[in-house]
């Protein structure tokens, strides 16, 4: 019995943005020069989608759990645990009880006040390996594994019988308003049992010996030589103890590199193909992402190649797109978007039509450069093809698609819709 593959859907992540003034006054995606897009998105249906609801600013794994169709549980899902599964891989056990957070390496001063929550984004591979190998030799009473990620990400697990009604040490993002954090503190309990209390205890004894060990640590030393941002400071935050039950979804294949979309396609029940992602060797952290994007490009390409008689549907998440958001670089977006535009776009042109494959394509929140993190404005979907439409001159980009007869979307209803 074969399949042929009825639809690929592709999450640009952090993709909607505000009128930059270094575009003269456009978005990344309407200074772009997207020959390939323009094609399909002449012959397409357009919306606008809330990733969560109005008003909510999301963090990725929020956006991701409720436009997949978990929007009434992601309050309880723990994106701790979901980039555990990402980092640690199905054969690392993690069993009820253990409790994980997501880390980031970060950068304070002497009173704890937040430099940079990313180390400047040059924390290289091998630094980070470093620094890991002497978290891991601290003295708990309770076991305990901190396992780097990419970049600047790190998971945290502590073995045991623990609470989830912690809060991380890190609130920069939570309930839908992302606020700058000043402080590097401790996490507390969030309810008065013991259970709670204990856990808190345990956890913020690692903080404070965590930090005496950054403080002097070979890496760091080296790093202010140098001029460099010293990674001096956890941020912790998404505790969990449990693995999130999730909407399944057994017909599909995923492109996961980043350990949140490895981890959720793994709990979702797809099939995750996944690629080694390009160490940081250097300070130029771009040069890094650009790499990163191009394999992810490619394998895209061959993900919907070997398995488009294997699986019903593709999900792709480019994550790249969302940095220079973050990083305030408009220029750096755009030449992205323009990327992808002459590799995965310019194979899904001539792909989709002749296989009759049907593209949707949108972000998991907006992440405009001028606001350097994430909003609560709402992304563009575009769905091909069009529904007895013929092609008309349009850009997937905000505004047109404001304009699009697929209307205002809220979370799920994107899928439905376009019966993903």
């Amino acid at each position: 019995f074969v399949i042929n593959m009825k639809g690929v859907f592709i999450i640009l992540d952090g993709i909607g943005d505000l009128p930059c003034k270094q575009l003269d006054g456009k978005t990344p995606l309407e200074a772009a020069e997207t020959p390939n897009l323009d094609f399909l998105s002449a012959r397409s249906d357009f919306g606008y989608l809330y990733p969560v609801k109005p008003g909510y600013a999301p963090g990725s794994d929020e956006a991701i759990l409720s436009i997949f169709g978990n929007s009434k549980n992601v309050a309880h899902v723990s994106r701790g645990w979901l980039e555990a599964l990402g980092t640690l891989g199905t054969r690392f056990k993690l069993t009820k009880g253990d409790l994980v957070f997501r880390v980031n390496f970060a950068t304070v001063d002497e009173k704890r006040n937040i430099i940079d929550r990313r180390v400047g984004r040059t924390l290289t591979t091998r630094e980070a390996e470093k620094i890991a190998k002497s978290l891991n030799k601290i003295n708990l009473e309770k076991e305990f594994i901190f396992r780097p990620a990419i970049q600047h990400r790190a998971v945290l697990v502590f073995k045991g019988n623990f609470s989830d009604k912690v809060s991380g040490n890190d609130n920069t993002y939570s309930h839908g308003k992302i606020k700058q954090q000043k402080k590097a503190g401790f996490c507390k309990p969030l309810e008065n049992t013991e259970k709670a209390i204990y856990t808190a205890n345990i956890v913020n004894e690692f903080l404070e010996k965590a930090y005496n060990v950054l403080a002097e640590h070979p890496v760091n030393v080296s790093r202010k030589k140098r001029g460099l941002l010293p990674a001096n400071a956890l941020l912790l935050r998404g505790a969990g103890i449990e693995i999130p039950k999730l909407r399944q979804y057994k017909k599909w294949v995923a492109l996961g590199y980043m350990p949140l979309e490895i981890g959720f396609s793994e709990a979702s029940g797809m099939k995750v193909v996944s690629f080694r992602y390009p160490k940081l060797k250097g300070i130029d952290v771009y040069r890094n992402l650009y790499d990163g994007l191009k394999k992810a490009c490619k394998m895209s390409i061959k993900l919907i190649k070997r398995n488009y008689k294997k699986y019903d549907y593709a999900y792709i998440h480019i994550k790249e797109t969302d940095i220079p958001g973050h990083d305030n670089k408009p220029l750096e977006k755009k030449m992205m978007i323009e990327y992808i535009d002459k590799t995965l776009f310019y194979f899904l042109r001539k792909f989709a039509p002749y296989k009759k494959v049907k593209i949707l394509i949108t972000g998991d929140h907006s992440t405009p450069c001028k606001m350097k993190n994430h909003t609560a404005d709402p992304v563009p979907v575009m769905f091909y093809p069009a529904v007895e439409r013929k092609p008309e001159k349009k850009r997937f980009t905000e505004k047109d698609a404001k304009k699009g007869v697929l209307g205002r979307m809220i979370a799920e209803e994107v899928l439905k819709k376009t019966d993903f």
